[in-house]
């Protein structure tokens, strides 16, 4: 086909077609008369150029992707070059987003100190962590104690409970499915711009549950290629604080919401008292056709925590 038509076809401009052949992302075929000559392949290497585009990642770095279908994967993102260039524009990502939070919590200070001035009211004072990034730990943090709990919990079968899930399912934990679930439980994750509970930094284990969750989300794909079958997070605060967090954080996994903590009080799971609520101490379970099979306590430190869990599915495979 003509240069026009796989454009046409590709849906994006000659001059476009024209820029991918300057870096060598691809290659037409010469006809006897000099003219270029384009395939199907080309045709999807574009398209495939096109949608990482829009995910964020530049153009000059979607060649893994194009080497991989050209190795002949049925996927852009079966390869470990394809990864790698997902976690770097994820981390790209990730460090903007801490920029704009911060930021974010700067406008603000900004807006409730003009807000206020002049007035004989005195501004809202920021207590916890609130104006304080959420995706990075302070130093000195306490260690949590182990209490033995994940010495107790290998072998129990789970408890027949259904928590909602934030894709707006029912979920029967004690039939997560075949295989094994990793099961994430956290006490609470905070939002940029908002307050979490006083004293949150000085509890042991609180802090760090939107960096343990941004670890999950990293690391997924290398836990499901070490053995896990599905990854789930599951603290007590409602479906519709959760499904932000998964919006803002781009989690390829659902929460699951236990507001009672039902399952705490079924498997004699710690909890501890914050801000007037009971909350999930940090712990981890690996679930295994309905049965916990392993169960990761104390959980420290949490930013860490998933390379904990990956570590341990491939030492120990199925």
């Amino acid at each position: 086909m003509t240069i026009s038509e796989l454009a046409r076809r590709a849906e994006v401009t000659v001059k476009a077609v024209r820029y991918y052949e300057s870096l060598g992302l691809i290659t037409p075929e010469r006809l006897p008369n000099g003219y270029r000559t384009y395939t199907e392949d080309d045709v999807r290497l574009i398209r495939e150029i096109r949608t990482l585009h829009g995910l964020g990642i530049p153009v000059e770095r979607t060649r893994p992707f194009l080497e991989c279908l050209a190795a002949g994967r049925e996927y852009a993102d079966d390869c470990p070059a394809s990864l790698a260039s997902y976690r770097a524009a994820i981390d790209e990502l990730t460090e903007r987003i801490e920029a704009l939070t911060a930021r974010r919590a700067t406008l603000i200070t900004n807006l409730n100190a003009a807000a206020h001035r002049g007035s004989t009211a005195v501004p809202p004072e920021r207590t916890g962590t609130g104006g304080e990034n959420h995706l990075t730990l302070p130093a000195g943090l306490p260690v949590p104690e182990d209490d033995g709990t994940a010495d107790r919990l290998p072998g129990t079968r789970v408890p027949p409970l259904t928590l909602l899930t934030t894709a707006g399912k029912e979920v029967r934990l004690e039939a997560l499915g075949p295989g094994r679930t990793v099961l994430y439980i956290y006490p609470l994750t905070g939002r940029p711009g908002s307050d979490l509970p006083e004293g949150w930094n000085s509890i042991p284990g609180a802090r760090g549950c939107t960096a343990e969750t941004c670890g999950f989300r990293d690391h997924f794909q290398e836990l499901l290629e070490a053995g896990a079958g599905r990854v789930h997070g599951l603290s007590s605060q409602d479906t519709g604080y959760q499904r932000e967090v998964v919006e803002r954080l781009g989690l390829p996994f659902d929460m699951l919401s236990d507001p009672e903590l039902r399952l705490a009080d079924t498997l004699g799971l710690p909890t501890f008292e914050a801000g007037g609520a009971r909350l999930f101490t940090r712990l981890t379970l690996v679930v295994r056709d309905g049965m916990i099979e392993h169960a990761f306590h104390p959980v420290f430190p949490p930013d860490a925590h998933a390379e904990q869990v990956l570590t341990w599915l491939r030492e120990n495979p199925m």
